[in-house]
């Protein structure tokens, strides 16, 4: 089999029927060797080694004569899949979409594929799925909003899990952080009675944010009022994993706010989308977003800037997240682990403010 295909001396485009151009072909073209070329288009630490004015030279010539890597024949050279498997709670929109964005860019970057399964957030399935992926060939896992209950066979990068498991990387967001820019934004702009939506039990942010809100909160000198406080659920209003599931909670959780007859002023919601459910909630009711209720979310998802009114929300960086995890995991894979094999990786959230959120 043949490497690559080659480029039409006439109009520029690739001819199927030229002689493709290998890895053997570029070398010499360029009077470098092919172990040279090799690690020059791996993406590797390893490619970090060389000067950049020779990577910059092998990437120009790889673009103009069309070389693209024979990864099936790396793979068998070198009896690897330069493949992972990524777990995520769910596919769709909202936050496992976003760190996903950033696993995919890095993969692609780096010339490896992955294999993705929804573990729904249930142990058991996380489990099974985790064996199989290892069984697949794959030679690494990154785990998205997931507790694990013992180290995996391969190495594996967790992203918001906040158990320990030796051997394991953790990348996880700052929630005192973000705990102090939401209720901080609120208590700025007058806000005291501020409703809160938490977490379901099972998400593995769920706790640590609402040990950090409550922390903060006192911090601030606000008090958090039972009768102001929900806890997600779920399951109760259909397709637990999907987002439409999550906009409908979101609605039904805001209308019980109201239901409630609790004075509030503003909602610091779990997610974007429940966010966003209860803001459409309070204005069937009758209420101005933010003259009369102020919501802020959480994640800044895609579609939060494109609501009306647009959503104020703690910017976690989602795909940023991915790509440090991914980053981590193959750096582990090509034998240089660097500080991280084990142990927790922060990142920093940010203040998002849009419209619907304002002073009271």
């Amino acid at each position: 089999m043949t490497e690559s295909q080659g480029r039409s001396s006439s109009g520029g485009k690739p001819n199927p029927r030229e002689k493709r151009v290998t890895l053997k072909d570029l070398a010499a073209h360029l009077n470098l060797s092919p172990a040279t070329i090799s690690r020059a288009l791996s993406g590797s630490p390893q490619a970090d080694a060389l000067a950049p004015e020779t990577r910059a030279r092998v990437e120009k010539a790889a673009q103009e004569l069309n070389y693209r890597p024979n990864y099936l024949a790396r793979s068998l050279r070198g009896k690897r899949s330069f493949s992972i498997g990524v777990l995520v709670p769910e596919i769709s929109e909202g936050y496992a979409a976003g760190v996903m964005s950033g696993v995919e860019i890095y993969l692609a970057h780096k010339g490896y594929s992955y294999l993705m399964v929804s573990h729904r957030s249930k142990s058991r399935v996380l489990e099974d799925y985790m064996e199989l992926l290892q069984d697949r060939g794959v030679e690494g896992l990154v785990v998205v909003a997931a507790e694990l209950e013992r180290t995996p066979r391969i190495p594996t990068v967790v992203v918001s899990g906040h158990r320990g498991v030796e051997g394991v990387t953790h990348v996880v967001i700052d929630h005192d952080a973000a705990a102090q820019l939401a209720l901080g934004h609120l208590k700025d702009l007058g806000h005291e009675r501020i409703a809160v939506f938490r977490g379901r039990a099972g998400n593995v942010d769920s706790e640590d944010r609402w040990r950090a809100i409550r922390k903060n909160a006192a911090e601030l000198g606000l008090t958090l009022r039972p009768e102001l406080t929900l806890q997600l659920h779920g399951e109760a209003y259909g397709e637990t994993f999907s987002s439409e599931g999550g906009y409908r909670e979101g609605y039904a959780y805001g209308e019980q706010l109201l239901a409630r007859g609790g004075e509030f002023s503003a909602l610091f919601a779990f997610n974007d989308i429940s966010a966003i459910g209860a803001m459409r909630a309070f204005q069937d009711a009758g209420l101005q977003v933010p003259e009369d209720v102020s919501v802020i979310g959480f994640d800044d998802i895609q579609s939060s800037a494109y609501h009306r009114p647009s959503l104020t929300t703690i910017r976690q960086p989602l795909r940023e997240m991915g790509e440090r995890a991914t980053e981590i995991l193959l750096h582990h894979l090509s034998g240089n682990e660097r500080d991280h094999s084990g142990g927790f990786v922060t990142m920093e959230p940010q203040l998002v403010v849009r419209d619907s959120t304002g002073p009271f």
